[in-house]
């Protein structure tokens, strides 16, 4: 019997199988608001039989956005946008999540095919970006972030509250706090990012207090019978993953402790010039050991749309959720193709029952 297609329970979530839609930038909002074409993505990746759909890194303040095309949730109307998103996926027989974030000096960029870079200063379209410490990202990120004050962080925190209430509202049943990537949160634990000497840097334990007073405070507004995940980059390649590691594996054990239910392992991305191994599942020994040493639920992206992979992963616990990402967008029925190689007996009903019933038949 196949693991992947075994159903999986987090709080009071049942998902289907093991299969998640991570989020994937779309680059399509307008003024923070999604339109007609996520909910034609959404609703086609909850069909295809995904268990678990995340939309993407939706940002909690405008200045938070990655690009000026990023999807937002910093007001009502933006939030309730949502919601026939929410109903397609939830009508497809999958679980709705969104992530939530703040790109903070990666921010106001260029979207991927226009450049991938800031926007220049002198284009109307750009904004000022915030960050731990005044540092630039490097390469074409390079746009000099102002330091936060302690002022600016309980306001980015309280927008991170806002956007967790927002999502509740329109129905969302899975929320992940977008640590990663060199965004924001990430910034403030990265000593690459963060040089700081008040109570929000310098040590580990206060380079993670953002971390932990951000998750905290959303823990007390989430519903305690939802998952409440979040994605760390837990290591850079940066040629000290050791130390990085032990202390992230030490972050998220208080992570755990302040609420958090499951954790999306990553890669920080907090500088460029790393050398990443990239391959089939190079994160899936990285995330076992995370998910041994710090006893808490993993999921991973990254090198896993190969069916076999997947299967495998998941059958030698080195994951409990599977996050596939790019296969799902070059086939959004991934996971009906992924029982028939998996042999699973009548594969096609992990879709909808119409479709299913189609297969079937003739």
């Amino acid at each position: 019997m196949s693991a992947l297609f075994q159903p999986y329970t987090l709080k009071d979530i049942t998902l289907r199988n093991r299969i998640a839609v991570p989020p994937m930038c779309q680059y399509l909002a307008v003024d923070g608001q999604v339109n007609d074409w996520h909910l034609s993505h959404y609703a086609g990746m909850a069909r295809g039989g995904a268990g678990l759909v995340i939309v993407e890194a939706t940002a909690v303040a405008p200045e938070g956005r990655i690009t000026p095309g990023c999807a937002g949730i910093w007001n009502d109307d933006l939030a309730q946008a949502f919601v026939p998103i929410v109903k397609a996926i939830k009508a497809a027989g999958s679980v709705p999540g969104i992530q939530i974030a703040h790109a903070g000096r990666k921010a106001s960029a260029n979207r991927p095919w226009e450049g991938d870079d800031h926007i220049a200063e002198d284009d109307a379209r750009g904004w000022q970006t915030i960050a731990p410490s005044a540092i630039a990202f490097g390469r074409g990120l390079a746009k000099v972030p102002r330091a936060m004050d302690l002022d600016d962080i309980a306001r980015v925190q309280q927008n991170f509250v806002d956007a967790a209430v927002r999502a509740l509202e329109v129905g969302f049943e899975w929320l992940e706090l977008h640590f990663a990537h060199g965004y924001l949160a990430q910034s403030f634990f990265s000593a690459h990012s963060n040089q700081r000497d008040d109570i929000y840097g310098g040590s580990v334990e206060n380079r993670s207090r953002f971390l932990l007073d951000t998750l905290k405070a959303v823990r007390a507004v989430w519903p305690e019978h939802l998952p409440l995940t979040i994605r760390f980059g837990v290591l850079e390649f940066d040629g000290r993953d050791e130390q990085t590691l032990l202390e992230s594996i030490a972050l998220v054990r208080q992570f755990k402790d302040a609420g958090m239910d499951m954790l999306s392992v990553s890669v920080g991305f907090t500088i460029p010039d790393t050398t990443i191994p990239w391959g089939p599942a190079f994160m899936g020994p990285i995330a076992e050991r995370v998910r041994r040493e710090a006893g808490v639920p993993v999921s991973s992206a990254w090198g896993f749309g190969t069916p076999a992979i997947a299967e495998r992963v998941v059958k030698e616990e080195q994951l409990d959720l599977v996050m596939v990402g790019k296969a799902h967008l070059a086939n959004p029925h991934w996971a009906y193709f992924a029982a028939k190689e998996l042999g699973v007996e009548r594969a096609s009903w992990v879709m909808p029952a119409p479709y299913a019933h189609w297969l079937e038949r003739y």
